[in-house]
């Protein structure tokens, strides 16, 4: 009984201190899910006025007959580029089948990548001379302004206010802007975006576009479209807005998501050359010259798009040259 006594006691005194004890409420606190660093509203844009830029897609005419590889005209932009041994270009790494770094292999490859092979092949005989450099959507035009590449080729639409900075090629690729969404989201085309979040990089004409629209969705800027994709899976943005065979490789990579709607217009691509270097320009026309003619474009397409894009492989685009 006196050990009974004695343990009832016990118990009375730990119950009696532990009464004692305040409890400290935890907040509770939501998971905030990261954002891409950069990513942010895009600033209040209007509308371009219309400008006068003649025929835009008209690029200068290749040389006739075009230099061998390796025997570059004296003083030429082609010759001091030859001198130095490779070709330096500014690709993209993020886009899949046109330009990006294959997990395998480590290397840079796709559609552009082909482009960008061609040019080095027909200056040196060696599509392997050539160094590619990474660049995000609104480091292209100062790469080239800076004189850190020779070439940007780098799904780079050709725009009147880009042509007062950089000259182009000739159109080597067409591609049509539209909008990318997750599965049964509701949304069908630009007229649902309305009040909401559509993902773009900055320094593209996409993002441009979607604050242009009458719907007036909330136009988001990323350094890159790896973020967009992202930020769509993670609910921070209702859509992605960009050309088609970019989203075509998002939806590749994500059975989650779809590309909705019509063409927002078209997205011309020419390859990007410092403003001074027309001599460059010439010759990077004759190297699309026998590009289309050799049937290099549509080995390349089958490729690399062939599986991406729904239809037949297309022709490649006609090149129009000033008189």
């Amino acid at each position: 009984m006196k050990r009974l006594a004695g343990a009832l006691l016990f118990v009375a005194l730990v119950l009696t201190g532990c009464s004692t004890v305040s409890m400290t409420t935890i907040p509770i606190v939501p998971a905030q899910e990261p954002v891409p660093g950069g990513a942010a509203p895009a600033t209040a844009s209007t509308a371009p006025a219309a400008q006068n830029c003649g025929d835009l897609l008209a690029s200068y005419r290749p040389p006739s007959p075009m230099p061998s590889p390796g025997q570059m005209p004296a003083g030429s932009t082609m010759a001091k580029i030859q001198q130095r041994g490779k070709l330096i270009v500014g690709v993209d790494q993020n886009t899949l089948n046109m330009g990006f770094r294959d997990p395998f292999t480590g290397q840079i490859q796709g559609f552009d990548i082909d482009m960008a092979r061609a040019v080095a092949q027909a200056l040196f005989g060696d599509p392997d001379a050539i160094q590619l450099r990474a660049l995000t959507s609104d480091q292209r035009i100062p790469a080239l302004q800076n004189g850190d590449v020779d070439i940007v080729v780098r799904t780079m639409t050709i725009t009147c206010d880009r042509a007062k900075q950089v000259n182009f090629s000739s159109v080597y690729y067409e591609a049509q802007q539209r909008i990318l969404v997750r599965r049964n989201s509701g949304i069908t085309g630009s007229a649902q975006l309305a009040g909401r979040k559509v993902c773009a990089t900055k320094g593209s004409t996409s993002l441009a576009a979607v604050q242009a629209l009458p719907a007036k969705p909330v136009a988001v800027g990323v350094a890159d479209w790896t973020d967009c994709l992202l930020m769509l899976q993670q609910g921070q943005v209702d859509a992605v807005s960009t050309d088609d065979v970019i989203l075509a490789g998002m939806a590749a990579q994500d059975r989650y998501t779809e590309v909705v709607g019509d063409s927002l217009g078209p997205q011309p691509y020419g390859i990007a050359i410092p403003l001074q270097n027309t001599d460059m320009v010439g010759f990077v026309n004759g190297v699309l010259e026998r590009v289309r003619a050799n049937g290099t474009w549509t080995a390349s397409y089958g490729k690399w798009l062939g599986g991406l894009l729904p239809g037949a492989t297309p022709a490649p685009p006609a090149p129009r040259y000033r008189s």
